[in-house]
């Protein structure tokens, strides 16, 4: 059964984005003014898409879950934003981009789309450098680039450790301009609860105001969803507590296909859990493989005395080591792909060679880019990552730590994967528009362009392409013909059900009154997510899964526990509301994982892999996105229908990032 038309247009990939927008339909600057948008989220993508179509002269409504929009989780990104400029001369070119961001997706994305998101890349630089945004340069004054995984170019523009929040800083100031130009109304402490449908078409929201815990209803003539992803489903992951999939679970209830949900990125480089109190993990972004260099003992007894606390890695002479990822992967070394990195990290760590005492750590170590360029380089690129990685552990990276035999020793950092960015999310055509009329969806919420896998600095580039340049086009297209539509109300029979529905929701919550707080619930979720549906996976261990989240559901409904009471804010309501989302998502996550019998990118199927341990795929069985379909019920297994994927401009292999 296929699924809903992708409406890619005709041509050759690189000109189907300049051919739809020569022929799409427009809306003009007067009719503009009558048509009202509700943007929700104001992260990148929200953000960016708020104030362009607030510029363009939209009405636009921008809900924000936090207190500003300026807490956003975009603003944790670290590392950088990828664009083929090719400043550095090194031989990258959109077509590049294009081709390693498919080669790194194992060649699970749509390909049109990839090649749309490397088009507009290069203006997204433009944008945020004309907004001030002060990204690192060269001496001569040109943008500063670095490497990212999957890459053999330097592509990755970025402002030290701390480009995300540079990023979201431009975004606010162009979405705070046409909240004063009147254009854009922000609603501040507003979460989202139900998507609005009226005759087929998205209308409106049912959003709580977490301050007051009233419901209220918003009315518009177009729905863009920029939530993010659904990391939190494994509690532990590098999102911020907040981050949660209840409105890309309430449009996928109203209708809306769930694509690829089975992919989800394990991040080689966070500092390993220590203990079983903590509530997030953190990230140590990829940009330190740059210079920093992936090892384990040689040895097992050095291992064994790691964990034992005797040793401590500085005491390794370099002969004992094992630079595993530069050995495995001689071509790109410690810059391979996220998910071939957390693997090698992982089968390491299995056989016996993890270097904290748990086991499950690995060494990042700075020794011989300090030796090469000198300390104070080395902090002038990495310098507020090294601080917050000694804030959290104690332990200073690049300290000195001792000489043997003539060679200095630093301090190198521990790390391990974890979850962290999720490639699969709502599905969305061409045009971003889901499988529901008039509901768009944008970056990390949507399915639409990192296939498998996603590269390193890529969200923030999909994030801004979506909101600055791709959706203020498509979604005129779907607007064209509701210029005739008056301002709709919100007292319509719709607006009625949807409030009363999500009202029964949550007095159903606090009815409960069990003994179990919503935390301890979300935790042993977390533990069946990455115990069994994580970086490893079977058939065995996904159908203990889903017996394992059938029961956890049952102990929600049944055990519970909400202090306090609805009226005014209930933070512990709200998280409840947003756990009986994370346990569909974790049973739509396993459902899609049993179902596609192979291994490609973030999704690893034990029993399919090659003898030297890497991913297998089945492209005569398995080359199309998984679309989930909601059938009425969190009871009832959902339906998958299919969308094939055609590759035009790319050959179709098996990765390769050995030579």
């Amino acid at each position: 059964m296929p699924a809903a038309d992708s409406k890619i247009p005709e041509g050759p990939v690189a000109e189907k984005w300049t051919n739809y927008k020569a022929h799409q339909k427009l809306v003009n600057p007067a009719n503009k003014r009558r048509l009202d948008i509700i943007v929700v989220g104001t992260g990148l993508a929200g953000a960016s898409a708020a104030s362009t179509l607030g510029e363009m002269g939209f009405n636009v409504l921008n809900f924000c879950i936090q207190d500003s929009p300026r807490r956003a989780h975009s603003i944790a990104a670290q590392g950088g934003i990828n664009a083929a400029k090719n400043y550095q001369n090194d031989g990258d070119s959109v077509y590049r981009l294009f081709y390693d961001t498919v080669k790194g997706g194992d060649y699970r994305a749509r390909e049109a789309n990839v090649y749309r998101l490397a088009e507009v890349s290069n203006n997204i630089i433009d944008q945020c450098v004309a907004q001030g945004v002060p990204f690192a340069r060269e001496y001569g004054g040109l943008l500063a680039n670095r490497s990212f995984g999957g890459a053999q170019v330097s592509r990755t523009f970025y402002a030290k450790g701390q480009t995300g929040q540079q990023l979201l800083l431009g975004a606010y100031s162009s979405l705070n301009r046409q909240i004063e130009a009147g254009k854009v109304k922000s609603f501040n402490r507003y979460e989202m609860h139900d998507v609005v449908i009226i005759d087929g078409r998205a209308r409106g929201i049912i959003a709580k105001n977490l301050v007051t815990g009233k419901l209220e209803r918003f009315a518009a003539h177009a729905v863009v969803i920029a939530t993010g992803g659904y990391g939190n489903t494994y509690f532990l992951s590098t999102n911020a507590m907040g981050c949660n999939v209840s409105a890309a679970m309430a449009c996928y209830r109203k209708g809306a296909f769930f694509a690829n949900p089975a992919y989800v990125q394990i991040h080689p480089t966070c500092i390993p859990v220590h203990g079983d109190k903590q509530s997030k993990l953190t990230l140590m972004s990829e940009s330190l493989r740059n210079d920093g260099r992936i090892w384990v003992p040689k040895k097992l007894e050095d291992a064994k005395k790691l964990q034992a606390g005797e040793i401590k890695g500085s005491d390794i002479p370099e002969e004992d080591r094992d630079y595993y990822l530069e050995r495995r992967y001689p071509a790109f070394g410690n810059l391979v792909p996220r998910d071939v990195a957390s693997r090698a990290a992982k089968e390491r760590c299995d056989k016996g060679f993890g270097v904290n005492n748990t086991g499950k750590a690995v060494f990042l170590d700075f020794s011989e880019a300090i030796g090469r360029l000198g300390i104070d380089v080395v902090r002038q690129r990495y310098g507020n990552l090294f601080d917050m990685y000694e804030e959290i552990t104690d332990v200073n990276p690049g300290e000195f730590a001792k000489n043997i035999n003539g060679v200095d020793y630093y301090n190198p950092m521990m790390i391990y994967p974890a979850i962290h960015y999720t490639m699969g999310g709502i599905w969305v055509d061409y045009e971003l528009q889901t499988s529901v009329k008039g509901l768009f969806a944008i970056g990390e919420c949507n399915f639409s362009d990192h296939g498998a896998n996603r590269l390193g600095a890529s969200a923030l580039m999909q994030g801004l392409a979506d909101g600055y340049f791709v959706l203020p086009y498509t979604i005129q297209n779907y607007l064209s013909d509701q210029i005739t539509v008056p301002h709709f109300s919100t007292d319509t029979p719709e607006f009625d059900e949807a409030e009363k529905k999500v009202q029964a929701n949550l007095d159903n919550l606090m009815a409960i009154q069990g003994k179990r707080s919503v935390d301890s619930i979300h935790k042993e979720l977390g533990n069946v997510m990455w115990d069994y549906v994580g970086m490893a996976r079977t058939k065995e261990s996904l159908e203990a899964a889903l017996a394992k989240i059938k029961d956890i559901r049952k102990e929600f409904e049944t055990n519970l526990f909400i202090p306090g009471t609805q009226e005014g804010m209930n933070v512990e309501l709200d998280k409840a509301f947003r756990l009986r989302d994370f346990i569909t998502m974790g049973e739509l996550i396993a459902h899609d994982a049993l179902t596609r019998e192979e291994s490609c990118g973030g999704h690893f199927r034990e029993e399919h892999q090659t003898e030297e341990g890497e991913a297998k795929r089945d492209d005569q069985n398995y080359f199309y996105v998984s679309c989930w379909k909601y059938e009425g019920s969190d009871n009832v297994a959902p339906s998958l229908l299919k969308e094939k994927l055609e590759y035009e401009a790319i050959k179709v292999q098996t990765r390769n990032y050995k030579s």
